[in-house]
């Protein structure tokens, strides 16, 4: 028998089933911006110093793909949750049913999951197109935009489901998300950040992303490292969904 949060997980997935092409343009469009814009616009005037040992087209891409990856789950945990607790209690109709406040957690995780595989999918096959992957080992970089989508998506389902309106909602995204994918080495190594800055961006669960996509995609990932990147984003969600729980518990059960 399959889980209960399948359940919740296959309901969102009929919905989105209604709307998805209204955003399936904007997966090719965005990615094909950036590249164009950022990797061969000013990467012309980087790859002129010759510090990165790799074009910056080939470069950026991998950190870019993460970082979308990490913009759409904080996207769809800010807003759309806050919905479901308050404004139109969708979760509420679902603890109506036998399943739990998990599965009902679970589910909707899943499905923002979901969403960063579909577009980080898009943002691959753009990067292939343009020339901007240097390993086969590429394809497991959709795998690790999927655990940052996770390590994203869980602490913000906690962060949104103490709010009672969406004011906060927008300090996250200009204030949290814009400044970890400034500084968390997608578009500059990190080394280059003063040195009290760089532990942050250690914290940072996006900077674990980009040097595993990144490393994938060049060919340059050494096991241990990788090992390192992934246990910390597995904390991140298991810590993130620990309080997520807890607080659509004291929220959605009287």
């Amino acid at each position: 028998m399959a889980h209960p949060a399948v359940s919740v997980l296959e309901w969102q997935l009929v919905v989105y089933r209604r709307t998805w092409r209204a955003g399936l343009l904007g997966y090719f469009v965005i990615p094909v911006l950036f590249l164009l814009g950022i990797g061969l616009g000013l990467g012309g005037y980087v790859d002129q110093g010759g510090r990165l040992g790799v074009d910056y087209l080939a470069y950026i891409a991998p950190g870019l793909m993460v970082a979308s990856a990490m913009g759409i789950a904080a996207g769809e945990a800010t807003w759309p949750v806050l919905a479901y607790l308050k404004w139109n209690q969708m979760y509420q109709a679902m603890l109506a049913t036998p399943l739990r406040v998990w599965d009902v957690l679970v589910g909707h995780v899943s499905f923002v999951v979901f969403r960063t595989l579909l577009a980080s999918a898009a943002y691959l096959l753009v990067m292939l197109v343009a020339g901007a992957v240097r390993s086969p080992w590429a394809l497991l970089a959709l795998p690790v935009a999927g655990l940052v989508g996770l390590a994203t998506a869980a602490p913000v389902f906690a962060f949104t489901a103490r709010q009672e309106d969406d004011a906060m909602l927008s300090v996250v995204q200009r204030f949290v998300i814009v400044p970890v994918s400034l500084f968390s080495g997608v578009f500059f190594p990190i080394s280059q950040l003063p040195a009290a800055v760089r532990p942050l961006a250690w914290l940072f669960p996006l900077w674990h992303g980009v040097e595993l996509s990144r490393g994938l995609s060049l060919g340059r990932l050494a096991v241990l490292p990788a090992l390192g990147h992934v246990a910390v984003l597995l904390a991140w969600s298991a810590a993130g969904l620990a309080v997520a729980h807890a607080v659509f518990r004291r929220r959605l059960v009287w």
